[in-house]
C-alpha cells in the first residue's frame, strides 16, 4: 500500500530524509555541483532512499533553502518568549545575517537549480516576513519602533545583506548595515 503524499514519514524514514538534508547543506555550500551520489553515500542512505526523498538536484536544492530559511523564520517566536520586542527583533536581524553569509555558498546551487527551463522558481520569503512580522508588530506595540512597518518593508530595507561578500569581515559590516536598520526602525517610535 502506498503512503499518501501528506501523510507523516515514519520516524526512520523521517531521519533519513533530515540526515540527507545535512549532508546535502555541508557538501552544496562546499560546492554547487557535489554529484547527489556522494551526498547519498555520506548520508549512509542508498539511492533509491535518496531519489524517493528528492527525485532531482532542484528539489534537494529548494528543499535546503525553504528548510533553512523556516529555521531562521521558527526563531523569532523563541526571541520573543525571551527577550524585549526590539531586542528579540535586532538579534533575530543578526540570525538572518547569519544565514544570509554562511549559506551563501549554496546560492550558487540555488542558482542553478532554479535557472533552467522548466525548473521551479527560486521559494519566497513568506516564512521569513511572516517572522518580521511578528517581531515588528510586538516591538510596535510595545512602543520601541515606528508604526506602520511591513515585513516587506524591513527586507527591502535589510536588502544590503545579500549584497556583502561573505569572505571577507562580513560581520563588522552586517552588524553596522543592522544597527542602522534598527536605529531608523526606532526613529518615530512613540516610547522614545
Amino acid at each position: 500500500m502506498r503512503q499518501k503524499k501528506d501523510a507523516p514519514l515514519r520516524s526512520d524514514a523521517q531521519r533519513n530524509r533530515e540526515r540527507i538534508l545535512e549532508v546535502a547543506l555541508a557538501e552544496l555550500t562546499l560546492c554547487a555541483d557535489a554529484p547527489l551520489s556522494a551526498i547519498a553515500k555520506k548520508a549512509g542512505v542508498g539511492q533509491g532512499t535518496f531519489y524517493r526523498n528528492f527525485p532531482h538536484r532542484e528539489a534537494l536544492v529548494l528543499e535546503i533553502y525553504r528548510h533553512e530559511m523556516q529555521q531562521v523564520a521558527d526563531s523569532a517566536a523563541q526571541l520573543l518568549a525571551t527577550r524585549e520586542p526590539d531586542q528579540a527583533l535586532r538579534e533575530w536581524m543578526d540570525h538572518l545575517a547569519g544565514f544570509a553569509m554562511t549559506k551563501a555558498g549554496l546560492a550558487d546551487a540555488i542558482r542553478q537549480a532554479t535557472s533552467t527551463p522548466g525548473s521551479p522558481g527560486k521559494p519566497g520569503h513568506t516564512p521569513v516576513t511572516s517572522a518580521a512580522e511578528l517581531l515588528l508588530r510586538a516591538a510596535e506595540e510595545a512602543g520601541t519602533i515606528r508604526p506602520g512597518v511591513t515585513g516587506d518593508d524591513f527586507l527591502l530595507a535589510i536588502a544590503g545583506l545579500w549584497q556583502i561578500d561573505p569572505r571577507q569581515d562580513w560581520r563588522t559590516r552586517t552588524t553596522r548595515l543592522l544597527d542602522l536598520v534598527m536605529d531608523g526602525l526606532r526613529a518615530g517610535a512613540p516610547g522614545r
